[in-house]
């Protein structure tokens, strides 16, 4: 069985076929040989170049549709006549397909990101409104007369000032993901000791870990300076060990400990923060960067927490090129992990 894979293959074997039909009609009559032959060959270059001219228009006729609709505009039938100079007829098949994939992952990502976008609108309108309606009730509640009832004016001004702060940071957290989002590029990096750093942040810390008696233990650099140098944006950095440890805080349980430990890693340092707490469920850990996202929501707005935190930890460590990771079991503890660049103590940055 002959299998046709080419406009020129197709024409040639039509061209043939006429030209030994046209031959073996002119040799009935015993036509001269030499005749039959020259008759024969035109023939066959003559239905070559029609057969060839009629497949090209006809594969052009078809193909039209499909390249307006590839190229977003209107093709002219030369464009596809002179695609088709050089390409066999699968070429162009493999191509189009080709085009049909990626536009099909192209609107894939485009409908997950309108998904991201609406549930992210979605939320922010749930986390602003709480505090926003508090207010307004609270306000409402001093014009209506209770300004005047010494019991309960100065209680509804305190948790109107409790709703404005909570406004406040949520506002401040959503401008700053925005800012390190368009401008990462502007960090400034430097070479600083992390243990010093951390232990800075640690003695801040301890005021808010005293209320839950909670002890923050800062180990793997006993003397300072310490060997665990690193290069990174010192200001963006900090901001990362503040959340975490704060958030190991609100999060642990009473009396139990955060341990922040560094490690060696080569040309990395590993920086591992660490509580004894509540823990997080396995179904939950995929999900805890993302942006407004709690495990538990009506804990995590009692404890004063926006649900951004920990989204502007990942991109503050993705930024630097690194990444950042949890593991946690439920009833145990959680503890996060992320690398930096490790440099030698005491150097400088250009």
């Amino acid at each position: 069985m002959i299998v046709i894979k080419t406009k020129e293959f197709a024409s040639l074997l039509v061209a043939a076929v006429a030209a030994v039909v046209v031959a073996v009609a002119m040799a009935l009559p015993e036509a001269v040989w030499w005749k039959t032959l020259c008759v024969g060959a035109g023939v066959f270059v003559g239905m070559t170049l029609l057969t060839l001219f009629i497949i090209r228009k006809y594969v052009a006729y078809k193909l039209k549709p499909i390249y307006s609709i590839v190229f977003s505009r209107d093709v002219h039938t030369r464009e596809i006549l002179d695609e088709l100079k050089d390409k066999h007829v699968e070429n162009i098949s493999e191509e189009l397909t080709a085009w049909a994939d990626t536009n099909d992952r192209e609107i894939a990502r485009l409908k997950e990101s309108e998904t991201f976008r609406k549930q992210y609108l979605g939320n922010v309108a749930h986390e602003l409104k709480t505090p926003i309606f508090n207010i307004q009730g609270y306000i409402s509640t001093l014009l209506d007369g209770g300004l005047e009832d010494d019991l309960i004016n100065r209680k509804y001004l305190e948790r109107t000032e409790k709703s404005i702060d909570r406004l406040i940071n949520i506002v401040n957290d959503l401008d700053t993901i925005s800012k390190l989002e368009s401008n990462m590029a502007g960090m400034k990096m430097e070479s600083f000791d992390i243990v010093a750093m951390t232990r800075e942040i640690a003695e801040q810390a301890e005021i808010e870990a005293d209320k839950k008696g909670i002890r923050i233990q800062v180990k793997g650099g006993e003397n300072l300076p310490s060997p665990f140098w690193v290069s990174a944006d010192k200001h963006f950095i900090g901001q990362v060990l503040v959340n975490l440890i704060i958030n190991s805080i609100r999060y642990g349980r009473e009396g139990g400990q955060t341990r922040i430990k560094f490690r060696d890693l080569l040309d990395k340092i590993l920086v591992e923060v660490e509580d004894n707490g509540v823990g997080i469920a396995r179904e939950d850990v995929p999900r805890i960067f993302e942006r407004f996202y709690r495990t538990d929501k009506g804990r995590s707005r009692e404890q004063g927490g926006t649900g951004l935190g920990l989204a502007i930890v990942k991109h503050i460590v993705e930024a630097h090129g690194e990444r950042i990771t949890v593991r946690s079991e439920l009833g145990v503890g959680t503890t996060f992990s992320f690398t930096l660049k490790r440099v030698e103590p005491g150097s400088r940055t250009e």
